[in-house]
């Protein structure tokens, strides 16, 4: 099965969709942050493994915690992927934390800063003429 097939697609989507799932309803790690969620998954082909890429609305140690808190939970979670999966092997689950969402808010602020600034040298100079 090739990484991009439309099976393997599939399957990405299923996986994110109940890992998202049991993340929010089923885990009661107090160091899981509410504001966690699954950005996206990639499964591996022959589906022994998985990358879990996690965004966590907070700052960085709540961050690494709720890293350490889905670490530890690990085994639960791939009992319940197997139990709402039918699938051939339930992967292993690798978490990694996902920075891209906080470098876009990051990125976007920059951008509406640069703008503002732009928009007063224009009024100034107006304003001179």
């Amino acid at each position: 099965m090739r990484k991009n097939s439309v099976k393997n697609t599939r399957i990405n989507g299923e996986v994110l969709k109940e890992l998202s799932n049991i993340i929010r309803t089923e885990i009661k790690d107090p160091r899981i942050n509410p504001m966690t969620s699954v950005v996206s998954v990639d499964v591996a082909p022959d589906l022994k493994t998985c990358k879990a890429y996690i965004s966590v609305l907070g700052n960085v140690e709540s961050q690494n915690d709720t890293i350490k808190g889905l670490k530890s939970a690990e085994g639960y979670i791939r009992r319940q992927l197997a139990r709402n999966l039918n699938l051939r092997n339930t992967p292993e689950i690798t978490f990694i934390l996902d920075q891209s969402i906080e470098y876009g808010v990051n990125m976007s602020k920059l951008i509406d800063e640069v703008t503002k600034r732009d928009s007063e040298s224009h009024v100034e100079e107006a304003v001179e003429e």
